[in-house]
């Protein structure tokens, strides 16, 4: 991703469909359509052009450096995508009640970067940490419960990263586009977690948390 202006956050989107024109796809595109109007800087990025393996046991994978040896472009899309982002956006269809294969292989060789048996660990640590996260969910079926297990992952992903996520939306539909029907507007609502990422009114609190009266200023 290039410099950006002051004001300007780099937002990467992770579209994690082996489908390029799927319903998770078309949140994703809302959302990317949303940051852009939002004036942020942009990458959409398809986990199939850069995820092609899965975690390998890293004391029998890593080469004489240190370093990773799967050759795909996953370190590209880590080092050079993810780290620099101020916010990440996943989108992610619903399969088997959670995230699809490609998603979750990427969150597993997160685990490559950050072993301290990898020469740059600290960097890497330093620069997954701390991110404004969304969540985009395209699901069958229009069961409440349904989705519950992708949120509660990425709540987890982003206490343990010391990140925070500020919302998720989902959009119901089965065949290609079907999301455009959804009454719900999943895709107007993708379009305004990409615009608001970094807007998003967050509270997380605790018994002891002094709070204002009021929710709304």
């Amino acid at each position: 991703m290039p410099d950006c202006p002051a004001m300007t956050k780099r937002v990467l989107v992770v579209q994690s469909s082996p489908r390029r024109d799927g319903n998770s796809a078309l949140l994703a595109a809302a959302a990317a359509e949303g940051a852009r109007g939002g004036g942020h800087d942009v990458t959409v990025a398809h986990l199939d052009d850069h995820v092609r393996e899965p975690l390998r046991d890293c004391r029998r994978c890593r080469d004489a450096d240190g370093r990773c040896a799967i050759g795909d472009g996953y370190a590209d899309l880590l080092l050079d995508g993810y780290l620099p982002a101020d916010g990440i956006v996943f989108a992610t269809p619903l399969y088997w009640y959670g995230v699809s294969g490609q998603l979750k292989i990427f969150l597993d060789r997160m685990f490559c970067y950050i072993a301290r048996s990898y020469p740059d660990a600290d960097r890497v640590v330093d620069g997954i940490s701390a991110k404004t996260l969304g969540l985009l969910v395209a699901s069958e079926e229009t069961y409440p419960g349904g989705s519950l297990a992708v949120v509660a992952e990425m709540q987890e992903f982003a206490r343990y990263t010391r990140s925070t996520l500020v919302g998720s939306v989902r959009g119901i539909g089965n065949r290609r586009g079907d999301v455009r029907r959804d009454p719900a507007d999943p895709l107007g609502g993708a379009r305004r977690l990409g615009r608001e990422l970094f807007e998003v009114p967050y509270t997380d609190y605790r018994i002891d948390t002094d709070r204002p009266a009021s929710t709304w200023p």
